[in-house]
Formats: C-alpha cells, sequence, structure tokens
C-alpha cells in the first residue's frame, strides 16, 4: 500500500508539473523532404520529472500507429534494418539509410514518465515530424 501512495504522489506531481509547463517532449524537424537513397535523422528532446523510457513510433496515413522502439538505457542503440534509434541524456535520434518511398510516414517520440502499469493514451502532436 505505502509503494502505491508513493505512485499517486508521483503521478499527481507529473500531472502538475506537465501543467505547468515543466515537463516537455519535443521533435525535430517537423517535416523532411529526402530523395530516395538519402540518409535521415529525425529528433526528440525531453524535460521531464521522472522518465523511464522513450518509444519511437511510425503511422502511415489513414492507419494506426506502428511500435519501432523502446529505448531506457543511454548510448545503447536499437536496430531495425534500415532504422536505428538512440537515446542520449535529454533526447534520442531516429536514423534510417538508404530511405526508401514505403519510409514516407509521421513518425512519433513518446516519453514514459509513469511509475505503474496502468493503461496510457497517446494524444496527436502537431509539430510531430512527417516524412514526405
Amino acid at each position: 500500500m505505502e509503494n502505491m501512495l508513493e505512485c499517486v504522489f508521483i503521478i499527481l506531481w507529473l500531472q502538475f508539473g506537465w501543467l505547468s509547463g515543466e515537463d516537455q517532449v519535443e521533435q525535430s524537424p517537423q517535416t523532411l523532404r529526402r530523395q530516395e537513397g538519402d540518409s535521415l535523422s529525425l529528433n526528440c528532446s525531453y524535460t521531464v520529472s521522472y522518465f523511464r523510457g522513450l518509444q519511437w513510433y511510425r503511422q502511415d496515413p489513414g492507419k494506426g500507429l506502428e511500435f519501432l522502439f523502446l529505448l531506457s538505457s543511454v548510448g545503447k542503440p536499437e536496430h531495425k534494418e534500415r532504422i536505428r534509434a538512440t537515446l542520449f541524456e535529454k533526447g534520442s535520434s531516429l536514423h534510417i539509410t538508404d530511405s526508401k518511398p514505403e519510409d514516407s510516414a509521421t513518425y512519433l517520440c513518446a516519453v514514459e514518465t509513469q511509475c505503474s502499469q496502468a493503461p496510457a493514451s497517446l494524444r496527436q502532436n502537431p509539430a510531430a515530424a512527417a516524412l514526405d
């Protein structure tokens, strides 16, 4: 029970931090155009009160989110074919090498700050990085 009270306190603290503008997640660039075969990088920076991990997602037009990576160890890159994601102290990068037309999508990063396994919902980030 004591652990549950600690979690509730942390969740409320994070909510108040978010409301006051202390917790932030930003992506750059907001849009990116590249030629087929080019390499590209997307960046995600964050300032949060409590950090558990960072997730990268991909969304094709008219479709749901596709999970790409969960990063929780600084400096340890994760790979999937031509896509690599790396976590830094206060940010992350997503690199795509030898880009192909099918890579055109919206890429989103999300920072996990909860201390429980409770379900969470994602909101559309108007500044999400879109590849055209």
